[in-house]
């Protein structure tokens, strides 16, 4: 589209992307935002999604009300063995990617979007690889810091590259990191607008001192076991020193609350224990001083975009130890603090002390962190997408 050309009214675009929250929730995050920005136009946004069957996408893309097709498609099932990944399991669905593209392909051509966003997940291979044949525009999105697997595939095919942090950009292949542009990850405009009080309420936080600082566990919607097990061995240590919201995941309330039970009653009106947090999340965020948690993409994008100091216990089996990276690199910008490998209560207590004790050091770490948040990634993304569909 040259610079005379009028602008079409409504603006057609296809994402390709899931199977996890990681992949699905900057892509929603996207879609909102360039909502938005057609309407403050006078202009409408026409999306079809194109995802799997069983994952993330499949929910959610409905639920919003998003129009949503499927493909074929296959795993990669990684390993460190290479006989392994010539494993029946791959041999199998890598025999389905070209149904697949074949598929895409045919989706792309009818729909004859701007734009092709992919985020990731095995899903966006055959519908990024339809992109190219049918000489759309396509804009990868990398959550993490280093690019997935099929991001890597997709991206000689890349009209933009969208990272998330600078320090993926030396990570590039040279003959694509002209195509890179730092964006950050795409965070829900509403994770930005809590407010402590609101928690305090929401939860009947009753019994805490807001004296002490409130630290915030979570292990994820499902709860982590590594999490769980390290904290609860530190309750009374770390009851005498803060506050602490933990969530812990359904399947794990009642074991927990039993260990609970035997807190003095002083300690105990300190720690609140759920199952799951729900819409009152952005407020849990603003309350607490410090987190505990995993370090997926999502959750350092929005730790960071608000300045939460965090001790980081990334998942041991996340692809490509993607989580590990993720805390790493954090790590030695100073702006949290990564316990990998053998985590102890001792080590989580080592980590801890001096954030809980030194509202200095907290400050620093918030700071830091902040520094590396991009709270406007989703905009600066909507920008990437007009920008490739123009040229």
């Amino acid at each position: 589209m040259n610079s005379t050309a009028p602008t079409s009214p409504t603006f057609r675009l296809i994402v390709t992307g899931g199977g996890t929250g990681g992949h699905t929730y900057p892509a929603l995050t996207t879609i909102r935002a360039l909502q938005r920005r057609l309407a403050s136009e006078g202009r409408t946004l026409d999306v079809l999604w194109i995802g799997t069957e069983n994952g993330l996408e499949a929910r959610v893309a409905p639920a919003e009300g998003i129009a949503f097709a499927t493909v074929a498609t296959g795993k990669i099932r990684r390993s460190a063995n290479p006989l392994k990944l010539v494993s029946p399991s791959n041999v199998r669905d890598m025999a389905r990617v070209p149904l697949g593209v074949a598929q895409a392909r045919k989706l792309v051509a009818d729909f004859q979007p701007d734009v092709v966003l992919a985020t990731g997940g095995y899903v966006a291979v055959p519908a990024g690889l339809a992109a190219r044949l049918c000489r759309r525009p396509l804009v990868l999105h990398e959550q993490t810091v280093r690019l997935g697997l099929a991001n890597r595939k997709l991206a000689s095919s890349a009209t933009r590259i969208a990272v998330s942090s600078e320090s993926t950009l030396p990570l590039l292949p040279e003959a694509v990191r002209g195509a890179a542009v730092v964006t950050g990850n795409p965070i829900r405009p509403e994770v930005l607008a809590g407010h402590p009080d609101k928690a305090v309420e929401a939860l009947g936080l009753r019994g805490f001192d807001r004296r002490l600082p409130t630290v915030y566990v979570t292990g994820g919607a499902q709860g982590s076991q590594q999490i769980n097990g390290v904290v609860r061995d530190s309750l009374p240590w770390l009851l005498e020193r803060a506050n602490v919201v933990h969530q812990c995941g359904p399947d794990n309330v009642e074991e927990l609350r039993r260990h609970a039970a035997a807190l003095p009653t002083a300690l105990a009106g300190r720690y609140h224990l759920t199952g799951f947090v729900g819409p009152e999340l952005p407020d849990v965020l603003a309350l607490a001083d410090v987190v505990v948690s995993r370090s997926g993409a999502g959750t350092l994008a929005e730790l960071t975009a608000l300045g939460r100091p965090a001790v980081f216990v990334p998942l041991a089996t996340s692809a490509g130890n993607e989580q590990a990276h993720n805390a790493r690199h954090l790590e030695e910008a100073g702006a949290a603090v990564a316990l990998v490998d053998d985590v102890t209560p001792g080590r989580l207590q080592e980590a801890l002390a001096p954030l809980l004790t030194d509202p200095a050091r907290r400050r620093a770490m918030a700071e830091r962190a902040r520094a590396h948040g991009r709270p406007d990634a989703a905009d600066r993304l909507v920008d990437v997408l007009l920008s490739a569909a123009a040229n």
